[in-house]
């Protein structure tokens, strides 16, 4: 597959799921999202991990279609499998915290996953799960989320422009802090970050490849939406969903 990612930059990454939380999980009605003052529950990032799950298996042939004009023909393939296993992995072994969810999907997803796409997602999850801080507000999702793009940014070597995922994670990250300063809620928040995820994987487009296996097209690649950034679009609009479902 092609997430348009140097192959070269995505080496090994700790995988250790060890988590210091050692409370409950949420339960009660609260559980389902959003618990007092707008605080992101666990309940809510495995309903994410679930939502993830269910539009990949959704659009698996149109990621597969998008990676082959560009790529090797199997990023829906490779993301089915991989956020499958995340969902067998949190229903196997429940998460206790925000954290834990989602370190123990990112170390599922670079176990799981070949090519780029794993190394890439799992470590934005586990970034993601390192840097997050309890209770999860939006400005501390918004922070982790920021936290997320860096790791992939720093193990992709890209930068907006190049034709990858993170062509539609900075946007969304940026939304997000945009939205954070501006005091909206997080149903509105997340809603702009989805958009402005899939506004930036259309804006590949035109642009020519600059990393990975699609950089190797050269003039051909442009004309063709990015996969990575595509699959980046669809995670976004997966919380998006799950947290108009948990308003």
């Amino acid at each position: 597959m092609s997430t348009s990612m140097d192959p070269d930059s995505v080496g090994g990454d700790s995988v250790d799921t060890g988590s210091t939380d050692t409370g409950p999980a949420d339960t009660g009605p609260a559980a389902g999202g959003f618990a007092g003052g707008g605080v992101l529950t666990t309940a809510f990032f495995v309903a994410w991990f679930e939502e993830i799950a269910k539009q990949v298996r959704l659009q698996r042939e149109r990621l597969t279609a998008l990676d082959a004009a560009i790529g090797d023909a199997d990023h829906g393939t490779n993301l089915d499998r991989g956020f499958t296993e995340v969902g067998k992995a949190l229903t196997g072994s429940p998460p206790t915290s925000p954290g834990q969810a989602l370190l123990s999907a990112g170390t599922t997803l670079i176990r799981r996953v070949g090519g780029a796409s794993g190394p890439l997602y799992g470590s934005a999850f586990r970034a993601m799960g390192k840097a997050v801080a309890e209770p999860v507000t939006l400005a501390g999702f918004a922070a982790a989320f920021d936290a997320g793009v860096v790791a992939v940014e720093q193990l992709g070597k890209a930068v907006p422009g190049d034709k990858t995922m993170v062509d539609a994670l900075v946007p969304a990250s940026r939304a997000l802090a945009l939205a954070v300063r501006d005091g909206v809620g997080a149903r509105e928040a997340f809603d702009l970050a989805a958009r402005a995820a899939e506004e930036g994987a259309r804006a590949t487009i035109p642009l020519r490849a600059r990393k990975g296996r699609a950089s190797y097209l050269g003039e051909r690649s442009i004309g063709h939406e990015d996969p990575g950034a595509a699959s980046s679009a669809l995670i976004v609009a997966s919380l998006a969903t799950v947290a108009t479902a948990a308003s």
